[in-house]
């Protein structure tokens, strides 16, 4: 799927995580709602990381460049050093590492390690990190048509602003962990990968989520539905089917989420 589908999914998923936290009765303060779903949907960009012309690799300037570089370089070398004995041998590293789950949980573990070790700075940099790529998934046309400057700053706004609401009492800093303020932070990220390798499994290319698990002789098996219920990345199904069901299923999930904490 493309960048705006993705960062829609990951929002519907952590609103839809919200409802069901809600129901059982381990609601999520609103701003823990909000805060979980911008994050969401900016981490459902992120295993693109290892495409030089996605929208995250393009998102930091020139850093983000070289990281992208360097992100699917690695993937390449693990792909090959890893691969089965059905699995052919490639240059490129897209769709490899960073779309399996080891890469989501490592991922999100590693911001939830820094978040409760470095605390304020450390949840600000990961806020500023992903509320920029919210803003470049779910606002993508104005984003296009901005400058990367104006992008980092209603990013840096977002996350000063949000960072100050949750760092008070009641406010869901230490939301489901009580004695690890923002240890919960790693979740969104988490399902924000998982999300986006479920959306890439559904493309014509499938998705080797399960790696390094071994099906049909091969530890990159490409997983998805079966063929005829794929489709290309960006045709007209993702965008006039899959995003409206995405912004609705959200919408709903998200009220229904306050309504039961209230």
């Amino acid at each position: 799927m493309m960048g705006p589908a993705h960062s829609l999914s990951g929002a519907m998923a952590w609103l839809g995580v919200g409802a069901a936290a809600a129901a059982a009765d381990h609601a999520m303060p609103w701003q823990v709602l909000l805060a979980g779903a911008l994050i969401c949907a900016g981490a459902a960009l992120a295993p693109d990381l290892d495409h030089k012309s996605a929208t995250i690799s393009r998102a930091f300037g020139p850093l983000s460049k070289m990281l992208a570089g360097l992100i699917d370089k690695l993937s390449e070398v693990v792909y090959n050093s890893t691969r089965g004995r059905g699995d052919r041998r490639r240059t490129g590293g897209h769709r490899t590492l960073t779309h399996t789950w080891i890469w989501a949980v490592l991922l999100g573990a590693g911001f939830s390690f820094a978040a409760i070790t470095w605390g304020r700075w450390a949840v600000l940099v990961i806020l500023f990190i992903h509320m920029v790529l919210a803003v470049e998934g779910l606002l993508w046309r104005m984003a296009r048509v901005s400058s990367d400057v104006l992008v980092w700053m209603l990013g840096a706004t977002s996350a000063w602003l949000l960072a100050g609401v949750l760092d008070q009492p009641g406010n869901g800093s230490d939301w489901l962990f009580e004695d690890q303020p923002y240890l919960w932070i790693g979740l969104p990220i988490v399902l924000g990968s998982i999300v986006h390798t479920l959306g890439d499994a559904i493309t014509v290319s499938g998705c080797p989520m399960l790696w390094p698990l071994p099906i049909a002789g091969r530890r990159w098996y490409p997983l998805g539905p079966p063929r005829f219920m794929r489709f290309r990345a960006g045709a007209w199904v993702e965008n006039r089917v899959l995003m409206p069901a995405f912004m609705v299923i959200g919408a709903a999930s998200g009220v229904g989420a306050v309504m039961l904490a209230a």
